[in-house]
C-alpha cells in the first residue's frame, strides 16, 4: 500500500511537471511569431514567402492545387486560380509599399501580381490592380503593365526561361513598376480609369494562375514600407 501511494505520488508529480511544460509549450506556440526580415542595400524588407511551404498564403477555392512549392519557389501551373497573401505582415493590408519578387516565365505563359486586392473564392480579382506578367503569351499586354489601365504593348521587357526582378512601388496615387531595376511603368491614377473597386486603396497581394498552359515561378517575395521601416504585425489566428 505504501509503495502504491508513492508510485501514485510520483505519477501525479510527473503529470504536473510535464503537463505544465506542455501548457507552456502551447502558450509559446500560440504567440505570434515575428516575421523574418532581410537587409537589401541597407534597407529592411519583410519576407512574405518562407521558401518551404505556403504558410501565410491562401488560395482561392477555385483550383487551389495549382500552387505548389518546389526548391524554394512558388510554382504556378494550372487553370485559373489566385493565391493571396494572408500572413501577419501589416495584417495583409498594405497601402504605400515597395514589393519585389523574382519571376520566371515559361514560353506562352501569362500571370500577374495583384495588389491592393482582397481574397475572393473564385474568378478574376475584382478589387485592386494587376501588374501583368507576360513575355510571349498571345495577350498583347506585357509585363510592366498596370493591366488594362496603362499598358506595355507587344514587346516585353524580359525574356522567357530567365529569372527577372519585378518591383511594384505604390505611394499615394502613383504606381511604379520596375523590371531588373529599370522603370517600365510610371502611372498616376486618374478618376476616369477607376472602375468599381479597381482602384488604389489598400489591401493584399495575389499571384495569378491564368490558364492550363501557363507555368511560372515566383521566389524571394519581399515588401517594405515607404513610411518608416516597420509594418504592424497582426496575428490573425
Amino acid at each position: 500500500m505504501k509503495y502504491t501511494n508513492v508510485t501514485a505520488f510520483v505519477i501525479v508529480v510527473a503529470m504536473w511537471i510535464f503537463g505544465g511544460l506542455a501548457t507552456t509549450s502551447v502558450a509559446a506556440d500560440g504567440e505570434a511569431a515575428e516575421p523574418k526580415t532581410i537587409a537589401i542595400d541597407g534597407q529592411k524588407w519583410y519576407v512574405l514567402f518562407n521558401g518551404e511551404n505556403l504558410d501565410g498564403w491562401r488560395p482561392t477555392d477555385e483550383n487551389p492545387r495549382v500552387f505548389t512549392v518546389e526548391e524554394g519557389k512558388i510554382v504556378v501551373d494550372g487553370p485559373r486560380a489566385h493565391l493571396f497573401y494572408d500572413g501577419p505582415v501589416a495584417g495583409a493590408d498594405f497601402k504605400d509599399f515597395h514589393f519585389r519578387s523574382e519571376v520566371y516565365t515559361y514560353p506562352r505563359a501569362n500571370s500577374g501580381i495583384f495588389f491592393h486586392t482582397r481574397w475572393q473564392a473564385e474568378g478574376w480579382p475584382s478589387v485592386g490592380y494587376e501588374a501583368q506578367v507576360n513575355a510571349t503569351h498571345r495577350d498583347r499586354i506585357k509585363t510592366g503593365s498596370v493591366y488594362a489601365v496603362s499598358n506595355v504593348m507587344d514587346e516585353a521587357p524580359h525574356k522567357d526561361n530567365e529569372w527577372f526582378l519585378y518591383e511594384i512601388i505604390v505611394q499615394g496615387d502613383r504606381i511604379v513598376l520596375k523590371v531588373d531595376g529599370e522603370t517600365v511603368m510610371d502611372y498616376t491614377e486618374r478618376e476616369e480609369d477607376i472602375r468599381g473597386q479597381r482602384r488604389l486603396s489598400s489591401g493584399t497581394f495575389a499571384l495569378q494562375a491564368h490558364d492550363p498552359n501557363s507555368r511560372m515561378y515566383f521566389r524571394n517575395l519581399y515588401v517594405r514600407p515607404l513610411d518608416g521601416d516597420t509594418f504592424p504585425i497582426v496575428d490573425g489566428s
